[in-house]
């Protein structure tokens, strides 16, 4: 919204206010309604003034998530507007977006609060039980019994198997298979739900390729990258790969990391794993290719007997 759109607001809204003021009031009551017009009708002053501007006056904003707005130059008389523009198409970080004095602009606001909530939709909500069923996985749980509150702020307990998980996956379960795959929420539902679908078949049949047999692949609920120690204690897979949602940003909730360990057991670190990070499409790593990726860190894993800092010093 321009300064010409917002000084007609205001100029429409004294215009109004002067028109409801009773006949004895002062000069410096012209901006204020007065009691009785507000009492007879509190809608009123708010029905004439759409009236009367509507015809020539839209107050509403397009939404600013739009590729075409998200990604508008809103500098006010930049010096090299072409240059601008090529800076912003370069990347995702919110440049160009102008002010409003020391503030933010309204549309830069909006996009903020849009891609925020986002956000907190995809931290917050589960993953659609309908994808777990085309990928054949049945579900199990970690330690957090109290829900998303718990498990964002217990991140020890999302790193354990609760004893119903472990006596389930026992039961299910193929044992010491090459590739263990498994599904975790993490921390979003939407990065498991874009990309799942497409790395599923991918790895299973990458790995049967390869000559490597594949276990029983199942879902973890409220889960953390630690709980590949538990799995790998459990079913004594030669690697474990997990699938699992990443930390949402704004705006960017579908990155997905698949975690690898070999033979993964209780005090394993993240020095003892790899990672094929940000999976997604349009902006990262194709989920597709990421796939692929996960397979051949698979088999070296298996070749040399190892991972994360050890695999790197004996592939060298």
């Amino acid at each position: 919204m321009d300064e010409t759109q917002i000084n007609a607001i205001i100029e429409a809204v004294i215009r109004e206010l002067s028109a409801t003021k009773p006949a004895s009031a002062p000069p410096t009551a012209a901006i204020q309604p007065s009691a009785s017009a507000l009492t007879a009708s509190p809608m009123g002053a708010a029905s004439n003034l759409q009236s009367s501007t509507s015809s020539s006056l839209s107050i509403d904003l397009p939404d600013p998530t739009l590729p075409e707005y998200r990604y508008k130059p809103r500098v006010r008389n930049p010096k090299d507007s072409e240059a601008l523009k090529a800076i912003i198409a370069s990347t995702t970080a919110r440049i160009g977006v102008g002010r409003a004095g020391p503030h933010y602009n309204t549309y830069s606001l909006l996009l903020f609060q849009g891609d925020h909530a986002i956000t907190q939709d995809a931290l917050m909500r589960d993953v659609d039980q309908k994808l777990l069923d085309d990928l054949g996985l049945f579900t199990v749980q970690t330690k957090i019994t109290g829900g998303k509150q718990e498990y964002l702020l217990r991140p020890d307990l999302g790193r354990l198997l609760g004893d119903e998980a472990k006596k389930t996956i026992g039961e299910k379960c193929v044992k010491s298979p090459n590739i263990q795959l498994v599904v975790g929420d993490g921390l979003s539902a939407a990065a498991v739900e874009a990309n799942a679908r497409e790395m599923f078949p991918v790895i299973i049949n990458g790995a049967k390729q390869a000559g490597l047999s594949v276990g029983t692949p199942f879902f973890i609920q409220y889960c953390r990258v630690g709980v590949l120690n538990d799995i790998g204690e459990a079913l004594k897979p030669d690697v474990v790969i997990l699938l699992i949602g990443e930390r949402p940003g704004l705006g960017r909730a579908e990155s997905l990391s698949a975690y690898m360990a070999f033979r993964p057991k209780t005090g394993d670190t993240d020095a003892d794993r790899d990672v094929v990070c940000n999976i997604f499409q349009n902006g990262g790593t194709n989920p597709l290719e990421g796939a692929a990726f996960t397979i051949q860190i698979a088999q070296k894993m298996i070749k040399h007997q190892a991972s994360g800092v050890k695999l790197k010093l004996a592939a060298k």
